[in-house]
Formats: structure tokens, C-alpha cells, sequence
């Protein structure tokens, strides 16, 4: 158990479901809006920003430094970690969500070829695969230079289309690692429910 007054604690909350990975699914509009008026006018610190963020979806998170936090939020699919970092020096909000992909070695170009599909049809971040820690990650960096402050709807926007993206290609992946389709076979699972969606 944590005792009060630790900062850099996970929370007792329960990861809460993404669910369809669409928008605020956990967070009622309503909580999102009292949140931005919070900040309305402020200077807040994008960490401290998406640490109530995160309270208000209820996921398990932890705030490893002042410029960092770390959340794990479950998805239809898998789980997905996503760790949120400030940085001064380039005056940069990163974001990176990771899940585990260890394809066959054979596969990997399928794998590489349908990254590359992948992120020729999304504009709010990318795929990278990382083999030496068998890891798929989704990066996105978002730039607040001149003193600029990221909304909460912003976060939570930039936050939602990881998840939203991760969901929508990772049974895409899965059939083009472990199935013997080509990534161009494999990729139309992905577009194919994206239009199930719309």
C-alpha cells in the first residue's frame, strides 16, 4: 500500500477498458470539460495536465518524475503501455505506446511492409517496431514551443488516437506475423474495420 503523500505512486485505480478506443470513451465530456476549465488560462505543466487526465479515465498510472508519467490502459485487444514525457530542450510532449509483438523471423518483412502501409494511412503518429525488446511502439511527438500550454482536449485527443490506432492495426499485424498472407492481404483486416466503424 502507498502511504499518503507519495507523488511518484501508482494509483490505487483500476485500469479501466478503452473499450472502442474512440475519444473519451471512459471520461464523460462532461468531466473532460470540467478539467479544462481548470487550465483555462493557465500555464500547467502537459504532465500534470495528462496525470488528471488520467485520473478522469481511471487508468493506473504512475508518475515517475516531475516531467514523466507512465499509464497502462486496457484495450480490446491487449493492454498497452503509454508513457508521456516533457522535454524543455526541444520544448516537446512525446508520447510512446508500446505492446509486445515477437513475430517469427521469417515474418518480419511482412511485418515491416505493413508498418509501412500502416503509417502511410495515419497522420497522428507512427509504427516502429523495436526486436531487440520485442516491442511494437507508436510514437508521436507534440511541439509546444514559445511557452504554448497542450488543452486537455488536445491530450486526450493525442492519447485516444494511439489507442484508437494500436486497436485498429493490431489484428492486422497478428494475421500478417503469424498467418501466411502477404501485408497487403493482412493490412485490408485493418481497413476493413475501420470502415465496420465508421
Amino acid at each position: 500500500m502507498v502511504e499518503d503523500g507519495q507523488q511518484n505512486a501508482v494509483s490505487s485505480k483500476k485500469t479501466k477498458s478503452w473499450g472502442s478506443a474512440r475519444g473519451a470513451a471512459n471520461a464523460s465530456k462532461g468531466q473532460i470539460m470540467a478539467l479544462s476549465d481548470d487550465y483555462f488560462g493557465g500555464d500547467a505543466h502537459p504532465i500534470d495536465v495528462v496525470e488528471d487526465l488520467a485520473e478522469a479515465h481511471a487508468w493506473e498510472f504512475n508518475r515517475v518524475a516531475d516531467d514523466q508519467i507512465a499509464m497502462m490502459v486496457e484495450g480490446q485487444w491487449r493492454s498497452y503501455s503509454i508513457t508521456l514525457v516533457w522535454s524543455d530542450r526541444d520544448e516537446m510532449l512525446r508520447l510512446i505506446m508500446t505492446f509486445e509483438m515477437d513475430p517469427p523471423s521469417e515474418r518480419l518483412p511482412v511485418l515491416y511492409d505493413m508498418m509501412n502501409r500502416a503509417n502511410d494511412q495515419v497522420w497522428s503518429g507512427a509504427f516502429t517496431y523495436w526486436p531487440d525488446q520485442r516491442l511494437m511502439a507508436w510514437r508521436y511527438g507534440l511541439t509546444l514551443t514559445g511557452g504554448q500550454c497542450a488543452t486537455i482536449e488536445q491530450l486526450d485527443h493525442m492519447i485516444g488516437e494511439a489507442l484508437m490506432s494500436a486497436e485498429r492495426y493490431y489484428p492486422a499485424f497478428q494475421v500478417g506475423c503469424w498467418g501466411d498472407q502477404s501485408a497487403e492481404s493482412a493490412i485490408r483486416v485493418a481497413i476493413a474495420d475501420a470502415v465496420g466503424h465508421a
